[in-house]
Formats: structure tokens, sequence, C-alpha cells
């Protein structure tokens, strides 16, 4: 760990309880945010797929083709 790092963490490892949690919260929905990005771009992921399903412009293969060439591959 960076000094910074170690100072931050030794600083809020004397923080009581309830202000541990709430710094923990507010550093995790720091994160989150770009989990939201990640979702909302696999949402529109998801919706380009079907669309093609649905149009007829995706290629599909069976499961038991696909199956087969994963037991062909792991042999």
């Amino acid at each position: 760990m960076s000094s910074l790092i170690d100072e931050l963490s030794r600083k809020a490892r004397a923080l009581p309880p309830e202000e541990r949690i709430r710094l923990a919260e507010e550093l995790l929905s720091s994160v989150q945010d770009s989990d939201e990005e990640i979702e909302a771009a696999w949402e529109e992921e998801i919706k380009r797929r079907l669309e093609e399903v649905e149009s007829g412009t995706a290629k599909l293969i069976p499961a038991e083709e696909v199956f087969a060439e994963i037991r062909r591959l792991l042999k």
C-alpha cells in the first residue's frame, strides 16, 4: 500500500464503528457509479442482440452444435 493509503486506513480504523460504516458506504457508492454505467451498457447490448434475433439478422447456432464444439476443444 502507498503511504497515503496506509495513513488513511489507520485513521479510518480509529473512527467509531458508525463513522467507519458511513465512510465505507461513501467509498463504495463512489465506485458503484461505474457499475451503473456498465449495467446500462449491458442493457443496450441485450436490446441490440434481441433486435438482431427478432429481425432474423443474427446467426443462431443450435445448443447441440455449441456443446459438441466445446467437447471437441476440451479433448
